[in-house]
């Protein structure tokens, strides 16, 4: 069920956030899973990291891949987002006498790898031969037989759960980050209530400030009058209210999001991004140290918001 958060900011508390209501998932996360199907063993690993779009990156053995459009298809339906890693391992408990080494492939590695280190100025490996076969294609079939139905469907069983045991991840880590949102609006939220205390003394220096100015200017007649107008409508030019009411209608609007449906990531983004002009406008406008002092602390947690906003789904 969708909750929806009406609070005056200023009152938040971390209490109002429903365990049961959490719906960040973080983007980075990993998944595992091996499946055995008659003399065959799959393993299947998936690794996610933050990205803007499905950034997807597999590694599936010659035999299976047929399927491998098909398990792109499924892994971009459920991860949706972020930069991941695909790679299926196959291991036969059977003699397997068309598997040869790519002699030429090795080699090929060997070169490029002597060459690179003695540009680099680095020594060469000690374990050559360990290194070399656990470089890509380094073993190849003559004649890669086609996967049977049953290993086709136990391959597919294998993706299923390494992608449920990624999400899971993905949910856990996903929590950490509802609950470091939340902790960093309250501070911003904190921050904001303590303006007030400074407003009456700023605007009060502001107009000792000019009147102290214009007294030490010898011989100048102005029309008080005009002054006082002039003084209103500076000091009217310098008023934060609408910026203090739009950045708590942002942080009130943040938390709304972060409990709304799944994959609010970008539009977490986006109100933070509001909620940063908000805050500068306060900076430029407040003219009073400790009000300035008060804005720093807001950008220092609005930043660390920033940082991990890029995780969200």
């Amino acid at each position: 069920m969708q909750r929806y958060c009406f609070f005056n900011p200023f009152q938040l508390t971390l209490h109002q956030i429903s365990p049961f209501t959490i719906m960040l998932y973080s983007m980075t996360g990993f998944g595992k899973a091996v499946v055995q199907e008659g003399t065959k063993k799959f393993t299947v690993e998936i690794k996610s990291l933050n990205s803007k779009q499905l950034d997807l990156a597999s590694r599936v053995p010659a035999s299976y891949r047929e399927q491998e459009l098909e398990l792109r298809g499924l892994i971009a339906r459920r991860l949706e987002r972020g930069k991941v890693d695909f790679n299926v391992y196959v291991e036969s408990s059977t003699a397997d006498n068309t598997m040869t080494v790519n002699t030429e492939r090795v080699v090929a590695y060997k070169k490029q790898l002597s060459e690179l280190a003695a540009s680099m100025g680095v020594a060469e490996p000690a374990d050559w031969m360990s290194l070399l076969m656990r470089l890509p294609d380094t073993v190849k079939s003559e004649n890669p037989s086609a996967a049977s139905e049953e290993e086709a469907l136990a391959l597919s069983r294998a993706v299923n759960e390494a992608i449920d045991a990624l999400i899971d991840f993905r949910r856990r880590e996903g929590i950490k980050l509802e609950e470091f949102f939340t902790t960093r609006i309250q501070r911003i939220t904190d921050l904001l209530a303590q303006v007030p205390q400074f407003e009456t003394e700023r605007v009060t220096k502001i107009r000792t400030r000019i009147e102290d100015s214009l007294s030490r200017i010898p011989q100048v007649e102005y029309d008080k009058g005009r002054l006082e107008q002039e003084m209103i409508f500076y000091i009217e030019k310098l008023d934060i209210n609408e910026e203090k009411q739009r950045l708590a209608q942002h942080l009130s609007y943040f938390i709304e999001t972060m409990n709304g449906k799944q994959g609010q990531g970008k539009k977490l983004g986006f109100i933070a991004q509001e909620m940063g002009r908000e805050i500068n406008t306060l900076g430029s406008k407040s003219n009073q140290a400790d009000m300035q002092i008060l804005v720093v602390k807001m950008k220092d947690e609005l930043e660390q918001i920033k940082e991990q906003v890029l995780n969200v789904m």
